[in-house]
Parts: C-alpha cells; sequence; structure tokens
C-alpha cells in the first residue's frame, strides 16, 4: 500500500522537484499540499503550488494556504537563490484551479485525524504552520505515521554561519515542533549537501524529454555555480525529505537531542545536535546512498516524463 503523503512546503526551486517526486512514485500517495512564506512570499509560494498542481497532474490534491509570517520575527526569504518568482526563470501556464477554504494548519490537522498513524507529514519550509497546527492541536504529533522535516545542521549553516534557513526563518515554530511529542527526522544540510545534481546527473536527466528540459533540468541548475570549488552540482535539498519517506534504506541516520537556539545574537535558528543524550528527539540522517539516490529519483522522474509525453 503506498505512503500517504502530506507536503508543508514554499516552493521553491528543490520544494518544486519534491513535489515532482511525491507525485510521481507509486508508492507515495500525495493527500495534501500546504504552503507557507519562506523561499519567496506567500503569495508568490502558494502561486507556483497551484501552477504545479495542474502542470505536473495531481488536480485532486487539495492546497492550503498557512503563515505568511513568522510567529513573532520579521520576514526573510532566499529570492536571491530561487530567483524572484520562486522557481527560478521557469514561468508555467496559469493555474485555474484555487486553494482550499481551510487554514494550512487546519488541513494538517484534519488530514492528520481522519487518518490517524497513516499519514507521513514532510515539512520543507519554515516550520510555522506546523508550529501552528501543534498549538491548536498537540496530540497530532502522537497520530503521525512520520514526521520528516528539511532544515538545520548539526555543522554550520547556509542563512548564517550557524544556521538553515527554513530554521532561521522561524526558530520560534522550529523550537515548538521540536519539543512536541513525535520524533523529528532532521534531514539538514550535512545531508543534503551530498545530494548534488552533479553534471552525470544532469547529463542524464536530459534523456528525459520535455520534461527534463523546461522543468527538471532548470530547477536543479538555476543557482549553480561551476566555479564554485566546493560544490559538484546544485543540492536538492527538499527532495531528500520526500525520497526518506519513500527509501529511508537510502540514508545512514543516529539519534539525537536538537534542540533550537532562539536568543543567540549570531547562533539565532542554530540546531543544536546532541548525538550522545539518553533522551534523542530527533533522528538525524547523516549519510547518503548518493548514486541509489540517484537511481530512484531519476526512475520516479522518468515515469511522469513518460506521462507527461502522452499527454
Amino acid at each position: 500500500m503506498a505512503k500517504r503523503i502530506l507536503i508543508d512546503c514554499d516552493p521553491g526551486l528543490d520544494d518544486a522537484l519534491a513535489l515532482l517526486l511525491a507525485h510521481g512514485d507509486p508508492a507515495l500517495d500525495l493527500v495534501g499540499v500546504t504552503t507557507v512564506g519562506g523561499n519567496v512570499g506567500l503569495t508568490a509560494v502558494t502561486k507556483n503550488a497551484l501552477e504545479l498542481r495542474e502542470y505536473l497532474g495531481f488536480p485532486k490534491v487539495p492546497i492550503a494556504v498557512g503563515a505568511a509570517a513568522p510567529l513573532v520575527r520579521e520576514s526573510i526569504n532566499a529570492a536571491r537563490v530561487h530567483g524572484e518568482r520562486g522557481l527560478g526563470d521557469i514561468v508555467l501556464p496559469a493555474a485555474t484551479l484555487g486553494v482550499t477554504g481551510s487554514h494550512a494548519a487546519d488541513l494538517i490537522i484534519d488530514t492528520i485525524r481522519a487518518a490517524p498513524g497513516a499519514i507521513h507529514l514532510v515539512a520543507t519550509g519554515p516550520l510555522t504552520n506546523i508550529a501552528i497546527a501543534l498549538e491548536k492541536d498537540p496530540a497530532i504529533a502522537r497520530m503521525v505515521a512520520s514526521f520528516v522535516i528539511m532544515g538545520g545542521s548539526f555543522t554550520r549553516g547556509n542563512a548564517t554561519p550557524a544556521a538553515e534557513f527554513n530554521i532561521h526563518a522561524d526558530p520560534e515554530a522550529a523550537r515548538i515542533v521540536f519539543a512536541a511529542d513525535w520524533q523529528v527526522v532532521m534531514v539538514g544540510l550535512d545531508l543534503t549537501l551530498q545530494a548534488q545534481a552533479n553534471g552525470r546527473v544532469i547529463e542524464r536527466m536530459k534523456q528525459l524529454g520535455a520534461l527534463a528540459d523546461d522543468l527538471i533540468v532548470p530547477l536543479a541548475t538555476f543557482y549553480f555555480d561551476p566555479k564554485d570549488p566546493d560544490r559538484d552540482g546544485q543540492a536538492v535539498h527538499d527532495v531528500c525529505a520526500v525520497a526518506y519517506v519513500a527509501r529511508p534504506d537510502l540514508f545512514a541516520s543516529r539519534p539525537a537531542r536538537v534542540e533550537i537556539e532562539t536568543t543567540g545574537e549570531f547562533t539565532a535558528g542554530m540546531t543544536v545536535v546532541d548525538f550522545d543524550s539518553g533522551e534523542p528527539n530527533a533522528l538525524v540522517p547523516i549519510e547518503l546512498d548518493v548514486a541509489g539516490f540517484w537511481a530512484y529519483v531519476e526512475h520516479v522522474y522518468g515515469l511522469v516524463a513518460a506521462k507527461h509525453r502522452q499527454g
């Protein structure tokens, strides 16, 4: 039976690639998408989610709009990375279908409560919607099949030297989320930077045809600088979080206690990871089977590309 997955996201280049994976994998059943302000503003990320839904072909999946801003802080964004509209240079056909009437937090709560123990919740943006849902209904933390985030790190950040962007954008929300009564699978930068769409990957992707030419390759190469000595390609961060739900065997992980720094002058948003704690609240993937990961992702993208060619 397919795993039922609900994605809270801020599309976003790699969020779009993550949605493609969740939709395309027959072992996953995408049951909902919620949006949160993050990579770009809420209006833009919601527009992107709606357009991706119709372009990729999952029109019956509900999309609900969530928080435009962090719980207590001023908003930040990553438009310098993702482009002003969030999807780089890509312009998709305008969506004809709208969002649901409910807030993202309510869709999250209702979906989990309707199928206790069956929903794999994945968050690939700031954790504001998840925190709001937990404050409204803390019991949902005990009712998910799993909860996976793309966020954090146990070494260095990317928004600041100490903090990864999704956690840095709303550390107060992240603190609520990590304190809840569940195990957070923290797919952080130390893992996701192993998943780089290098030249060999891109060449294989190009064989998939129009979907690769028009969407996958532009998303996976938009901000990569080939002169960067520390990178072999653009990392597909959010794809890793969805891949974890479908293929946890591709990840080597360690339990840890993760606390969120909210007050440090230079460290706000830092995920303080203690692998030696006797009271873990998280599972932290640390090593990726890179060849297996790309074989899986490319296979799923190929399935979607074939359907795209047909219709």
